[in-house]
C-alpha cells in the first residue's frame, strides 16, 4: 500500500485524525482497492463511532497491492503526533507518503518538507477486526444539513463542562439545550437553549417532532473540520433511542458520525404530562424504540449527568445494572445509588459494529452486546 498526499489535502488528513481522537484511543485503518482509505475509530463504550473514507482521487497517488486484505489498528496518539500542529503542516509540508512496511509491521508517514526536509514516522500496528457500523441515512425521517458556521455559532453557548445537548424540532424551528438530569439539579444549573430558525438551514426537513439527546464532545469534533474544510454537515435521526447521523461530504471524502441517544422507559407518561404546557419548544419527551427491528442492539448504561427529564417513577430507579463476566451472563445485580441522580441510558444502534476476529466464528451471527460508558474490563474484551 502507498498512499500520496499533496498541498492541502495534507491539512485535510490532520484535521480528519484529529476528529478522530475525540471519539476514541485507537485509529482502525483500512485501505480498499476501488473504495479508498477508510479511517475509523469508535468509543468504548461502543456508543459513539466514526469513520472517515478518502476516495482514490484525494490521494495523487494511491496504489493497492491486487488482492491485499489488510486492517490495522494503532494508537491515536502515537498518529497526532506525526499531524501535530496543523498550522505549521500547512505552511511547512508539500506532500505525505504513507507506506505499508509489512515485514517489519510498520505503517510509515514520510512528511515531504520545504528545503528538502523528511521527518519519517515508523508506526507498529496491530492486525484488528473489521469495524463497521450500519445505518441508513435516507431511512430517517428529520434530515438537516446547515453550513457549519451556523452550528459552530450554536455550540459555542455552552461551556465545555456541558456533556450532553438535547435537540428538539418543529415544523420551522430547531431548540438546542443543555441536558439536566432532574427538577432538583435544574434548579441550581445554568440553563442555555439557542433557537435556530428554518431558513438559517440549507436543508430542513422535520417529519417527526422529536427531542433526542446525545454527546456534545463528538458533534464539536465533526464541526472543528467540517469548519476546516467549509463543509456543510447534515443531520440525520428518527426517535428517541436510535442513533443521530452527523455527516459531510464531498466529491473525494465522507465522514458520518454515528452517535447513541439517549432513552428513558418512563418517556410516555413525561410526554402526556407535558402534551399539556403551551410553553415553546416541545418539551423533553422519549419514545420508546422497537429494538427487535435491528440486528444488533447495544444498550450503553452511561455515569449520570445533567438531563431536562423527570426522574423515573419506576421501581428501577436509583439503582444501576452491570454486566457480569461471560461465565455469569444473564444475571444481573442491583447496587443502590441513593447519593447519585436516576441513571441514564444510551441506546447505540452499531450493527455488526465488530466483527468476530477467530475465523471459526466468521458463520456466526454477531450477538447483542451491553457496555458501559466507562472502561470496564468487558470494554477491553469487547476491543
Amino acid at each position: 500500500m502507498q498512499c500520496v498526499v499533496t498541498g492541502g489535502n495534507v491539512k485535510v488528513l490532520a484535521k480528519a485524525i484529529h476528529s478522530l481522537s475525540r471519539i476514541g484511543d485507537e485509529l482502525y485503518v483500512e485501505p480498499h482497492e476501488g473504495d479508498g482509505l477508510a479511517l475509523r475509530s469508535v468509543n468504548s463504550s461502543r456508543s459513539a463511532y466514526a469513520c472517515f473514507l478518502f476516495a482514490p482521487l484525494f490521494f495523487s497517488r494511491y496504489s493497492i497491492r491486487r488482492g491485499l486484505d489488510f486492517r490495522c489498528k494503532i494508537a491515536i496518539k502515537s498518529v497526532q503526533t506525526v499531524f501535530r500542529s496543523v498550522a505549521t503542516l500547512e505552511k511547512t509540508v508539500e506532500k505525505c507518503h504513507i507506506e505499508l512496511d509489512e515485514a517489519k509491521d510498520r505503517l510509515t508517514f514520510t512528511l515531504h518538507c520545504k528545503h528538502g526536509l523528511l521527518k519519517t514516522h515508523n508506526l507498529s500496528y496491530q492486525d484488528s477486526e473489521s469495524l463497521q457500523a450500519v445505518f441508513d441515512k435516507d431511512s430517517c425521517v428529520n434530515v438537516f444539513r446547515a453550513q457549519p458556521r451556523v452550528l459552530v455559532d450554536t455550540v459555542v453557548h455552552f461551556p465545555p463542562s456541558v456533556d450532553e445537548v438535547t435537540v428538539t424540532v418543529s415544523d420551522e424551528r430547531m431548540w438546542v439545550r443543555n441536558h439536566v438530569e432532574d427538577e432538583a439539579e435544574r434548579s441550581r444549573a445554568m440553563l442555555t437553549e439557542m433557537c435556530l430558525a428554518s431558513d438559517e438551514f440549507d436543508h430542513f426537513e422535520a417529519k417527526a417532532h422529536n427531542s433526542i439527546t446525545f454527546c456534545l464532545k463528538e458533534l464539536r469534533g465533526l464541526l472543528v473540520f467540517a469548519e476546516s474544510t467549509g463543509l456543510p454537515v447534515s443531520v440525520y435521526f428518527n426517535e428517541p433511542g436510535s442513533p443521530v447521523v452527523l455527516s459531510v461530504t464531498d466529491s473525494v471524502l465522507e465522514g458520518n458520525f454515528v452517535l447513541a441517544t439517549l432513552s428513558d422507559d418512563h418517556n410516555v407518561q413525561d410526554n402526556e404530562s407535558r402534551r399539556a404546557q403551551a410553553e415553546p419548544p416541545p418539551p423533553d419527551d422519549f419514545m420508546n424504540d422497537d429494538i427487535d427491528s435491528y440486528l444488533i442492539a447495544m444498550d450503553t448504561s452511561v455515569a449520570p449527568g445533567p438531563s431536562t427529564a423527570e426522574p423515573s417513577t419506576s421501581s428501577a430507579a436509583g439503582h444501576r445494572t452491570r454486566k457480569h463476566s461471560e461465565e455469569e451472563e444473564g444475571e444481573e445485580e442491583e447496587e443502590e445509588a441513593t447519593d447519585r441522580p436516576p441513571n441514564k441510558k444510551f441506546r447505540s444502534l452499531f450493527f455488526g459494529s465488530v466483527l468476530p476476529p477467530s475465523p471459526q466464528m466468521s458463520t456466526q451471527p454477531v450477538t447483542t452486546q451491553e457496555v458501559l460508558a466507562s472502561d470496564s474490563e468487558d470494554d477491553a474484551e469487547a476491543e
